[in-house]
Order: C-alpha cells, then sequence, then structure tokens
C-alpha cells in the first residue's frame, strides 16, 4: 500500500541538514542529529542502510561522521524512502494504484539539493514587522 513510516520523513531532514554543511568535510551523526532533534540511535540505524546502498560514506575517527557518496542533486527523495520504506505502492490496485504512482511522481521530481533550496528560501521569506 502506501506506507511511509517515521524512517523516511527523519532521514530526509537528517540529508537536507547533512546537504546544508556542503563539502566541509564529515559531519558528525550527533551533530545532525541535535540539529534536527532526531534521536540519534534512530539516525544511525537510518544512515547505516543509506551507507550500505551508497548514498553516504562514514569515516571515523576524531575528524569522522558521514558525508555524502553522490551529490544530493542526483538523489531524489523518493530513493531515500523505498530504500527506507520498500516500493511505494507495491501491492496498490485500482484507485490506490493510482495515488502511489502519483506519490512516486512527486518524490521521484525532487533531488536533497532542491529540499535545501526550498528550506533556504523558507527562511529567508521570514518577515518581521513592528
Amino acid at each position: 500500500m502506501l506506507s511511509i513510516t517515521t524512517k523516511s520523513p527523519y532521514a530526509i531532514q537528517a540529508l537536507t541538514e547533512l546537504a546544508r554543511s556542503g563539502n566541509d568535510g564529515p559531519v558528525p551523526i550527533a551533530e545532525l542529529a541535535r540539529r534536527r532533534e532526531i534521536p540519534i540511535q534512530f539516525l544511525e540505524q537510518l544512515f547505516a542502510v543509506l551507507r550500505r546502498a551508497g548514498l553516504l560514506r562514514s569515516f571515523r575517527g576524531v575528524k569522522g561522521g558521514y558525508a555524502f557518496a553522490r551529490e544530493p542533486a542526483t538523489i531524489t527523495v523518493l530513493e531515500v524512502v523505498e530504500l527506507l520504506d520498500g516500493q511505494l505502492g507495491a501491492d496498490a490496485s485500482g484507485i490506490f494504484a493510482q495515488a502511489a504512482a502519483a506519490a512516486r511522481e512527486v518524490l521521484a521530481g525532487v533531488t536533497l539539493a532542491e529540499l535545501l533550496e526550498r528550506e533556504e528560501r523558507a527562511a529567508g521569506s521570514v518577515m518581521y514587522h513592528i
């Protein structure tokens, strides 16, 4: 059916935060978890899956952490969702298959780099009036 668990939104948030760090080297997972208020143990499990899938690289040691193995502009939201939650709409039929196809199309059309741009635009558009 159409099932997206909490894994995918948490991973997308953390990956967007990692993209925000740019190419400044590996970012400790504890820092990503703190910035996005995600339980670190949960994020470690998610990042392990993404590392094995080739989206992330991990580095050990004092300067260790995670970095992208691929450019964020090449990683779609759909790819992350399906790595963590399985194929979206795999067993759907009828109207639910149509809904799954629509959701897959939307998620396939957005990359992590685009999500970061959206966040930055939204943060810059806040106006304060006195």
